[in-house]
């Protein structure tokens, strides 16, 4: 999260208009502001259907699963046309829904994925100037808000054997990314299923897109992690998980400076963060929620661990903290709410539908988005279950949901949905 971008639309919100800062929330990168799913907002839509408090809808062109981002009345989403090959970033006008520009960015070498995934997975992210957006082959790309491409990056040639779905974050003047592959070689369970030292955190320079470091993981698998950026007690870290490892990584240079073991590869949901508290999830074989302590140097896996469950762990959807639990989905429609500080169970229920969506939150309310029919299931938070209502668009939806001045955006396999009114 670029902290100091923020503050600076905080403090233009108010002083143009007296209209309440949530009134002009931006939806900067995968799960918003903070990179959590939160959002500040008010008076967010509670109902709708494929056509009833529908803004607009619009053809996104091309294939990908990238979730929308918002920046004033810009909205950008990324697509690939001719089989992923070649590789787009395209802005809507929020007002209108109508496409401003469509930029091919470059052409990339198709290589292996699950068919679960698209090859513009990766969700981009803008500093307000810029939109920076990353693709299957591991290249990335900066565009101007009218669409003229700023700079390319090619220092990674991704290889993995799900394909690339993390996405990148903004620190200062660095653009971030997590690239947890595996091997393309005669041995392709290297990486995947045999732990390898190849895996990179990689960060440029926002303005030019040069190198400034690589973060080294040591040991670890393949995995589709976003870091998140952990500020406590004055200090700032790029907590960043993957197969068998939660890390954190000092923003200045890329040193790792603590470690903790959690077993499993293909690790999806992201990692939250809140009071101290570091939400991870590990990934297949051995799938547990393990929340760990913030600070410490080294391996910090036996000392700094604040509880495990195995109880209700996710596989595809990150998980929610508001505070004091911390929610998750299961692929398969199962919600658990836990007690934040302790794992303990507070309820857990079905709601229905596969979910690959991340959860948000805006106004007291949680927003769940299942996989095939693009069905919005909104509960109220807190300690008990209480579906306030059901939504569908009655399309397939991989990409989480955004929130910007008081509009909700879901991407299905073909649209663009904007939701309540302008």
């Amino acid at each position: 999260m670029n902290t100091d971008y923020i503050k600076a639309m905080i403090t233009a919100a108010v002083l143009m208009g007296g209209m309440p800062v949530a009134e002009a929330e931006d939806w900067p990168q995968f799960r918003g502001p903070t990179g959590q799913g939160v959002s500040s907002e008010k008076s967010v839509p509670l109902t709708w259907s494929d056509t009833d408090n529908i803004a607009w809808k619009t053809t996104v062109p091309g294939e990908g699963w990238s979730s929308p981002i918002i920046h004033g009345d810009h909205v950008f989403v990324t697509s690939t046309t001719d089989d992923g090959r070649l590789c787009h970033v395209i802005c809507l006008d929020r007002k209108s829904g109508r496409i401003r520009w469509n930029t091919q960015v470059f052409a990339q070498e198709v290589r292996k994925k699950r068919n679960e995934n698209s090859d513009a997975t990766p969700t981009p992210t803008t500093d307000g100037q810029h939109v920076f957006a990353v693709f299957s082959s591991g290249r990335m790309v900066a565009l101007d808000f009218d669409g003229t491409v700023a700079w390319t990056n090619h220092d990674v040639r991704f290889y993995g054997h799900h394909g690339l779905a993390a996405s990148p974050v903004l620190y200062g003047d660095l653009v971030i990314m997590a690239y947890d592959g595996s091997s393309d070689g005669e041995n392709n369970k290297v990486g995947w299923k045999i732990p390898w030292q190849q895996a990179v955190l990689l960060a440029v320079d926002k303005t030019t897109g040069k190198l400034r470091w690589r973060g080294k993981r040591g040991l670890s698998r393949l995995g589709h992690v976003t870091p998140s950026i952990l500020s406590r007690n004055g200090t700032t870290q790029i907590v960043s998980g993957a197969g068998d490892a939660v890390q954190g990584f000092d923003p200045a240079d890329g040193r790792r400076i603590w470690s903790v073991y959690s077993k499993g590869e293909g690790v999806t949901p992201s990692i939250v963060v809140g009071e101290g508290l570091i939400f991870s999830c590990s990934g297949f074989e051995a799938p547990t929620i393990r929340v760990i302590r913030a600070g410490g140097t080294g391996d910090v896996t036996n000392s700094h661990m604040a509880w495990e469950q195995t109880k209700g762990v996710p596989s595809l959807a990150s998980m929610l903290y508001v505070k004091p639990y911390i929610y998750s989905v299961s692929d398969k429609g199962i919600v658990t709410c836990f007690q934040a500080t302790t794992g303990d169970v507070v309820w857990q229920e079905r709601i229905g539908g596969k979910h690959s969506a991340s959860p948000i939150y805006a106004d007291g309310r949680i927003y769940f988005l299942t996989e095939a029919e693009g069905e919005t299931v909104v509960i109220e938070s807190g300690p008990k279950l209480k579906i306030l209502a059901r939504n569908r668009v009655d399309e397939k939806c991989k990409a989480s949901m955004a929130v910007s001045q008081g509009n909700l955006f879901i991407r299905s396999e073909h649209h663009l949905f904007c939701i309540g009114d302008l």
